[in-house]
């Protein structure tokens, strides 16, 4: 034994042991736990609020890799500075994360989606109801995050005093923090390479296109996800046009003429009024609460299996894009649908209207900076788009009332074009939250109310808070007043037999602070809780339910074969909804798919029902090439040098 211990290659043996045991002893210190404790802590807050996000097995190794590449590089960063310099940089990274957590956590909260950047581009339309969010996000989520202050602060508190810069150091740990990260992505798989269905739930195709939140966020977890996020959304330039996607696309719009069937033509010559309602779910529609559109909806065509987009950003304008386009907001992706206001878009309804003499015009109570609203309908072909607020002065908010769209005298001689015929897009805003009537349209209807009562009675009802769902009855019953209006004015002017109305609602209710009002009301355990209205009436047209499976993307082709426009079908995403041919299909951000039968969420049916594999198989595929269609005639501004089909 003796001799072994002299012996020196036994020695230099131990010694390495020695060296070893010393690195892991400070690897492991306690300050260094100390300072980790706060972001692990924020990963874990993430995965326990985010369990409701169905996607991976949670043993999925990824996403701990990318969070412990990340929680090496913040502290390791900040232990190789001396002084202040440390401290400094931990303290902006630990607030940063801080506040994105807190972002992310009260979106998620309000919205089942986490945070994204691109949402900030439409930040001010959010911007009064912030507070509201913040009051009624999940209280443990406030909880959570006072515990991390504290240990933001400890941590803070156990770093030790660094003499010197060790810039040798920083080099290590970068080269760490590459080397972990790099395992992360390689634990990730490999991208599917071919047009396949599976690929938007393979690991590797979702890191990618980073376009679903959830998903995303739960591949990558929290810091990779914020950072990649960030990245994506302001710093990644736009990818080149390759042969391959030009060739896809020249081959998608080969030309075919539209086909003729019982519809075709029926609303020809007529004036046409489109009405994008706010948040006006079907259940709201009632004989009771909305007698004007309970009417037309059950005299006219109504599309009952129709669904709208919730896109988790500016869901509102997505319909307006998605109407007025015949495209959608991208899948594959980062980009919002009002970016999209130097793309042509020739084949456009307010284009193709011009094309036959009409006047087309769009009105709405907010002004045109809202979504740059002003150079997209001019991008589209309109005459003009008329804000209320910024063509007369309002002393009050009554111009949030549906009614100012009709009642407001320089909006209603722009509306009703009697020279010759016209399009009129007229966008709703009564639907739109808070829904109590402590604040906004619901306390403007509440106090509009109680003073008809008091002038009957001499008495005025002292104040009773009203339910969320009865706000929303209320308030959409003001929009009903707008449609009550319309139709007078149609009359009064003689127009009402030579005009069609379509209407159709923007998105669901997501803005409820109550979700659980919804499970009263309709299918809320996936995206069919998009189910809105969307109904036609015209005095010519007969009464007629459909009931094939519809979206955002039917309403375009189908209104031009109604005016007996013909048209290239493969210049829209989806096509009308009337013709016999047409099967029913909808599918959302997520790749899932209804068609009135199954319900097929990650490529499998999940609703119990039964379709042929092969049939399955074919519309995946069909789902997979729509998608690609949208995003790459997008993407690369397809009809910039087009004629129009």
């Amino acid at each position: 034994m003796e001799v072994l211990k002299k012996n020196k290659h036994f020695i230099r043996i131990k010694g390495y042991f020695k060296a070893l045991k010393n690195k892991v002893i400070e690897i492991y210190n306690p300050y260094m736990l100390w300072m980790a404790s706060p972001f692990i802590l924020m990963e874990v807050f993430i995965f326990i609020f985010g369990l409701k996000v169905r996607y991976v097995n949670y043993n999925f190794i990824s996403p701990l890799i990318f969070t412990i590449s990340w929680i090496t590089l913040f502290v390791g960063t900040s232990l190789c500075f001396k002084k202040w310099i440390g401290k400094v940089i931990y303290i902006i990274i630990d607030l940063l994360f801080l506040v994105m957590f807190l972002t992310n956590n009260i979106y998620f909260s309000m919205t089942k989606t986490f945070f994204d950047f691109r949402l900030t581009e439409s930040a001010g339309e959010g911007a009064p109801y912030i507070l509201d969010a913040i009051k009624n996000c999940n209280s443990l989520v406030y909880f959570a995050f006072i515990i991390l202050i504290i240990i933001s602060i400890l941590g803070l508190k156990k770093m030790p005093k660094i003499v010197k810069n060790n810039y040798k150091a920083f080099g290590k740990v970068f080269l760490a923090f590459i080397i972990i990260h790099t395992i992360a992505l390689l634990t990730l798989g490999r991208a599917n390479t071919s047009l396949t269905w599976s690929s938007w739930r393979n690991p590797k195709n979702i890191y990618n296109s980073f376009n679903d939140n959830n998903k995303s966020l739960k591949i990558s977890g929290f810091y990779e996800y914020t950072v990649r996020n960030f990245y994506k959304t302001f710093l990644k330039t736009e990818g080149q046009e390759n042969e391959e996607d030009l060739e896809f696309l020249d081959s998608s719009y080969v030309e075919e003429k539209s086909k003729k069937n019982s519809y075709t033509g029926n609303l020809k010559g007529k004036n046409l009024i489109i009405i994008q309602l706010e948040g006006t779910d079907k259940w709201l529609i009632t004989k009771e609460d909305t007698p004007t559109m309970y009417k037309l909806m059950n005299e006219g065509i109504n599309f009952d299996k129709h669904y709208s987009y919730y896109n988790g950003g500016g869901s509102t304008f997505n319909s307006e894009f998605a109407v007025n386009t015949g495209y959608i907001t991208p899948i594959s992706y980062t980009k919002n649908a009002y970016a999209f206001n130097k793309n042509s878009f020739p084949n456009s309804l307010a284009h193709i209207f011009k094309g036959l003499g009409y006047s087309v015009n769009a009105f709405h109570m907010n002004t045109g900076e809202y979504y740059s609203r002003t150079a997209n309908y001019k991008n589209w072909g309109y005459d003009n788009y008329y804000g209320l607020i910024d063509i007369d002065k309002y002393s009050d908010q009554s111009y949030q009332l549906d009614r100012e769209l009709i009642l407001n005298e320089k909006f209603n001689e722009l509306l009703f074009n009697t020279e010759g015929n016209f399009l009129d897009y007229i966008i709703a805003y009564s639907g739109h939250l808070p829904f109590t009537n402590t604040k906004g349209v619901c306390k403007m209807l509440y106090e509009e109310d109680m003073d008809k009562i008091e002038e009957e009675t001499g008495v005025r009802p002292e104040f009773v808070q009203m339910s969320e769902e009865e706000c929303t009855r209320r308030q959409a019953k003001e929009t009903d007043y707008m449609m009550e209006l319309l139709l007078q004015n149609l009359k009064e002017r003689n127009l009402l037999n030579n005009t069609a109305i379509v209407v159709f609602t923007d998105h669901y209710l997501y803005t409820l602070e109550d979700q659980t009002i919804l499970d009263k009301y309709k299918n809320t355990s996936n995206n069919l809780i998009n189910n809105t209205p969307w109904f036609i009436w015209s005095s010519s047209i007969k009464k007629t339910k459909v009931n094939k499976v519809t979206s955002q993307l039917n309403i375009l082709p189908t209104i031009l074969n109604l005016y007996g426009v013909s048209y290239n079908v493969n210049n829209y995403i989806s096509t009308d909804a009337l013709n016999s041919k047409y099967e029913g299909l909808v599918f959302f951000s997520d790749y899932s798919w209804y068609d009135g039968n199954v319900y097929v969420e990650s490529g499998e049916v999940t609703n119990g029902k039964k379709i042929n594999s092969d049939k399955l198989f074919e519309k995946n595929e069909y789902v997979n090439y729509l998608t690609r269609k949208n995003d790459l005639t997008l993407k690369f501004n397809y009809f910039k040098n087009k004629e129009v089909q």
